[in-house]
């Protein structure tokens, strides 16, 4: 889990794929299958997961922002898009 992104409004965590390390792990044993972004829009005490096709989209998003980087409104403004899907409240974080 990596956070990308940290501000008053929103919050951003990358979540990668978990690969068991030891022959320890107990069978069926819940593991991440694929990476996704977390999105906390810390406003509304609301998240959204973002996996599969809209995982893949965002860090396209994120590769663009990489090349050519946008300001703090930019990024807060692409992140109200996303939030505004954000249906489940945060528990714990």
């Amino acid at each position: 889990m990596n956070t990308l992104y940290d501000s008053e409004s929103f919050s951003v965590v990358h979540l990668l794929p978990e690969v068991p390390h030891t022959a320890d792990v107990p069978a069926g044993s819940p593991a991440l299958a694929r990476h996704g972004f977390e999105i906390v829009d810390k406003r509304s005490g609301k998240e959204v997961y973002l996996d599969g096709l809209w995982a893949d989209l965002f860090q396209r998003r994120i590769s663009a922002w990489q090349e050519n980087t946008p300001t703090q409104e930019e990024v807060e403004d692409t992140l109200e898009g996303y939030a505004e899907l954000a249906q489940n409240p945060v528990v714990l974080h």
